[in-house]
């Protein structure tokens, strides 16, 4: 009976061995399935990191960045006008302005033709003296070749005056008050008021003489700034 006691103690023995070993074993899996789980979890975020951050870089690389645009400011006793290049329809039209402009060559001179219900025009250098005779005949001492586009001459619209030769062109230029479309593809449109029109009607209807000069000189200065772009 002693002999059968040991037997089923050994047994019994052997048995709870046997059962803590496979729990050890299994509680082990357990922790290796867990820690690869985490390892999966880790790594599946960090991929979902890097991923959102590349997503990220992809819409930043998409948004443009804001171009700054430049425009001319005509400052006159009557107000300011703020004039709006057209760079592609005349590229040498609006890069001869913004360099006599950036120059001071504008400065003091003169809106020396104004006609209601058509334009007004300045520019000249001539037109800083006392001398009105000659107003309109002066310029920068050199032309520039025509560059006409499909832009039509529109109440606020800005071209480039000459004489009777189309490349004739130099510094003097006018702001249409009223369309006059009979000038289209005849003149280079360069660019367009895009606020001070107010201004622009003051000076039209400024009293003027036989030559549809101002009786009282309409001095101007021209200032090229900068400004955010659309």
């Amino acid at each position: 009976m002693k002999r059968l006691s040991v037997y089923f103690i050994c047994l019994l023995f052997t048995w709870a061995s046997m059962g803590c070993a496979k729990k050890a074993v299994t509680e082990k899996q357990t922790d290796i399935v867990a820690d690869i789980t985490h390892q999966e979890i880790a790594g599946t975020q960090t991929q979902e990191k890097g991923a959102s951050t590349m997503i990220k870089e992809e819409i930043k690389e998409e948004i443009p960045e804001k171009k700054t645009e430049e425009i001319a400011v005509i400052d006159t006793k009557f107000g300011k006008i703020q004039i709006r290049f057209f760079e592609e329809d005349a590229t040498n039209h609006v890069q001869n302005f913004k360099k006599l402009a950036r120059q001071g060559f504008y400065n003091n001179t003169t809106f020396h033709r104004v006609i209601p219900g058509f334009m007004i025009q300045g520019g000249d250098p001539n037109t800083k003296d006392d001398d009105r005779s000659n107003d309109g005949l002066g310029g920068p001492g050199y032309t520039i070749n025509a560059e006409f586009n499909s832009r039509s001459h529109q109440r606020g619209i800005v071209s480039m005056a000459r004489s009777n030769d189309p490349n004739s062109a130099g510094s003097q230029f006018f702001i249409c008050v009223a369309p006059a479309t009979f000038l289209d593809k005849q003149y280079t449109v360069f660019g367009e008021v895009i606020d001070g029109m107010s201004a622009v009607d003051k000076i039209v209807n400024a009293q003027k003489d036989s030559q549809d000069n101002p009786l009282e000189k309409i001095a101007m200065t021209v200032t090229v700034m900068s400004m955010p772009g659309k």
